[in-house]
């Protein structure tokens, strides 16, 4: 069988190298009589799909440049989470191509129980997809039980401003900064309020800033 060999590291894998898994999965295509029809390497994380390299291979994979995929470990296959891993397991599954992890033998699915391993990871994604969506909606619940879908207040709570204390604190010869910070509120708003209140009443004395 023609294989292709994926490897991957990033910045967080301290001390590892890309040439490390080459040369084991290289050795070990070699003792099983597989050559080597295109390698292929990413040096970022594996969270996500849009690798360049990976997306290459998955392409080549559906049509069928290669026969089996050979990687270091599931993990440096992908990190996506067991759902999005099982999928792009299946995609090379239904491309034909077989895969095999060179540090995890029972990730195989070259030999006779190539259906158990796919039904055995299919299973496994189920129950990560069920236990993802109970979590969702538990979420969803606490979050309506609080008012509003994320559980969160909607906009900023209203500040309410006690008019007649400004104007107590202007009386007494307090600075427009210091009542609009004793009110929670613009200075702007405490020159307004006692401004408003002033034209109301004519006996109101006013002091300079």
């Amino acid at each position: 069988m023609r294989a292709a060999l994926y490897t991957r590291v990033s910045t967080r894998d301290k001390g590892q190298e890309a040439a490390n898994q080459v040369n084991q999965l290289r050795e070990f295509c070699a003792a099983q009589g597989w050559p080597i029809a295109n390698e292929y390497e990413d040096h970022e994380s594996g969270g996500k799909a849009d690798r360049a390299q990976f997306r290459a291979m998955m392409t080549d994979a559906a049509k069928r440049e290669f026969d089996v995929l050979v990687f270091w470990a599931l993990d440096r296959f992908s990190r996506e989470g067991v759902y999005e891993t099982h999928l792009h397991l299946k995609r090379l599954d239904d491309a034909g191509v077989r895969f095999r992890s060179f540090s995890e033998p029972y990730l195989d699915s070259c030999g006779m129980f190539r259906d158990a391993v796919i039904s055995i990871l299919a299973v496994i994604a189920k129950q990560e997809r069920i236990r993802i969506s109970e979590r969702v909606r538990s979420g969803l619940s606490r979050a309506r039980a609080q008012g509003t879908r994320s559980g969160k207040p909607v906009g900023r709570p209203r500040v309410v401003f006690d008019r007649g204390k400004a104007v107590e604190l202007r009386n007494v010869g307090r600075s427009w900064r210091d009542i609009a910070r004793a009110c929670g509120v613009g200075v702007t708003t405490v020159r307004r309020a006692c401004s408003s209140m002033a034209s109301t009443d004519s006996g109101l004395p006013r002091h300079a800033a």
